[in-house]
C-alpha cells in the first residue's frame, strides 16, 4: 500500500499542469492551520490536487468530509484520526499512509496531539469544482 501511494502521489505531481501556493480552506480548522497546493490537474471531470497541508500542535483540522476519496503520507509529526463515534480510526506517524472514503457518512477530524507541527502531503481526487472539504457540525464528541 505505501509503494502504490507514493507512487501515486509522484505521479499526481509528474502530472500536475498548475503550481500555486494558498491558505487551508474549506474547514473551520484551529488557528495556524495552513496548506499550499503542490500541484493539480483536471482529467475527464475530475480534480486532481496534491497539498501540503501543516497543522501545529493542539490544533485540528475541524470536523469535515470530502465529496471524494483521499490519499495522505505523514511526512512529519502524528496524526490523530477520529471517526463520528468519537473513537481514533487510526494514529499515523511519519511515513505512514491514509487513505479517506468519500461521503457524507464518514464525518471525520485529524488532531495534532503532538508537540510538533503535523506536516501532511494529501493528494484530492474530487469531482470537478469540488471544494477540498465540506464542513460538518461536531457529532457530539468531547473535543473539536
Amino acid at each position: 500500500m505505501r509503494h502504490t501511494l507514493g507512487t501515486v502521489i509522484t505521479g499526481a505531481v509528474t502530472a500536475a499542469t498548475v503550481l500555486v501556493g494558498g491558505t487551508a480552506q474549506a474547514t473551520p480548522q484551529g488557528p495556524g492551520v495552513t496548506a499550499r497546493v503542490i500541484g493539480q490537474t483536471t482529467v475527464n471531470g475530475t480534480d486532481y490536487t496534491l497539498r501540503e497541508i501543516t497543522i501545529p500542535p493542539g490544533q485540528t483540522t475541524g470536523w469535515h468530509y470530502h465529496d471524494g476519496p483521499l490519499y495522505g503520507v505523514v511526512k512529519q509529526g502524528t496524526l490523530s484520526h477520529f471517526d463520528s463515534s468519537c473513537a481514533s480510526d487510526g494514529v499515523y506517524r511519519t511515513g505512514n499512509t491514509i487513505q479517506e472514503p468519500a461521503g457524507t457518512e464518514y464525518v471525520h477530524i485529524g488532531r495534532n496531539l503532538g508537540d510538533t507541527p503535523l506536516v501532511l502531503n494529501v493528494l484530492y481526487v474530487l469531482p470537478q469544482g469540488a471544494p477540498f472539504s465540506q464542513d460538518a457540525p461536531n457529532p457530539g464528541c468531547p473535543f473539536e
